[in-house]
């Protein structure tokens, strides 16, 4: 049965808000991110109150076009589709691959006249070469943000986030992140009521906690520096112990100015930052992976206490221990609580 669409605003009931949404494809195009843009935009959801998109998927010419899954689809609509939508989207393409100018021609219109912009993971690559990063906030998959920057150095992309609003234009990080901006998009267009239904549709969380940086899986550390690479071994083995500046540098036979000086030069940060990273590290392989408390995690990494660990943790991570847990841990949640109860 339809309900009413009676709690959408009024913005909706005038028509001033997004009903038109084309997605800009080419070969090269990533099979998720297009799907995750069907079911925010091209799915009817008529029978739940909610509103119905015009919705079309547009490419250069119509006819197939090869995804990097290993198959092709077949898309019905030129460019020319795009040309009254209300939101443009494009979703992860291939990085290095050239855009058709038409491509791009299409987007530059589409932000001339007002249009709201959508990219999808590595879809941030096609604004940027259509130029409508420069100057704004962005942000793309994690494994990309260093390269988007070198790219479009006019852009001021933020690597920790899941998506970036600036306003016309919206960035999202990688793959599911493409899912928290589009339901920003329906939350900040129909309100929270309309973006909790659609988010119960796909059982997701209708917004969520922290950032990208919370997936970031950092590398083993880079212990080949030249003089010090054993000694950060070592520390990666001692995180309980004092590793403070002073106690590092009698451990190598230096002053403490002549090791922090030192220290820099090979690894690029100061010990303190390097430690505490490493440290974190450490405490979200044991949130992942035993049912310890966070302040015993605290004590076997180092930290003075819970604490420093979450302060430490949620800055790097941008969530906080418990929440991190809850989302990664592989022990059973009646473990983790008996064994925080003792």
């Amino acid at each position: 049965m339809t309900t009413s669409l009676d709690f959408l605003p009024d913005r909706w009931h005038a028509g001033e808000v997004i009903s038109d949404v084309a997605v800009l494809v080419y070969d090269g195009l990533s099979p998720f991110e297009l799907g995750l843009l069907v079911e925010a935009f091209g799915t009817d959801r008529a029978d739940e109150g909610l509103p119905v998109f015009d919705f079309a998927v547009c490419a250069p010419e119509p006819g197939l076009v090869a995804t990097t899954g290993g198959f092709s689809i077949h898309v019905e609509h030129d460019l020319s589709r795009a040309t009254e939508a209300d939101l443009v989207c494009v979703p992860a393409m291939k990085t290095d691959d050239p855009v058709p100018p038409e491509v791009l021609d299409t987007l530059r219109v589409a932000h001339a006249r007002g249009a709201r912009i959508l990219s999808v993971c590595s879809g941030a690559f096609v604004l940027g070469e259509a130029g409508l990063l420069d100057g704004i906030e962005c942000t793309t998959h994690w494994r990309y943000t260093d390269a988007l920057s070198a790219r479009f150095p006019e852009a001021k992309v933020v690597p920790e986030v899941l998506y970036v609003d600036a306003g016309q234009v919206v960035t999202s990080a990688g793959t599911a992140a493409g899912l928290d901006a589009c339901l920003h998009l329906w939350r900040q267009e129909f309100g929270a009521a309309a973006a909790g239904k659609v988010a119960r549709r796909m059982v997701v969380p209708p917004q969520r906690d922290g950032g990208q940086a919370q997936f970031i899986k950092d590398p083993v550390p880079d212990c080949d520096a030249e003089t010090l690479g054993g000694l950060l071994v070592w520390i990666t083995e001692h995180l309980d112990e004092d590793l403070s500046v002073e106690a590092l540098a009698r451990r190598s036979l230096m002053s403490a100015r002549t090791f922090a000086r030192r220290f820099r030069e090979e690894t690029g940060t100061t010990p303190h930052s390097w430690v505490t990273r490493q440290r974190v590290i450490r405490a979200e392989q044991l949130l992942e992976t035993t049912a310890r408390s966070v302040d015993r995690i605290a004590d076997d990494v180092g930290f003075s206490n819970a604490a420093t660990l979450r302060h430490h943790f949620t800055r790097v991570r941008a969530v906080s221990p418990q929440q991190y847990r809850r989302m990664f841990c592989s022990v059973e949640s009646a473990d983790v609580e008996a064994e925080q109860a003792g």
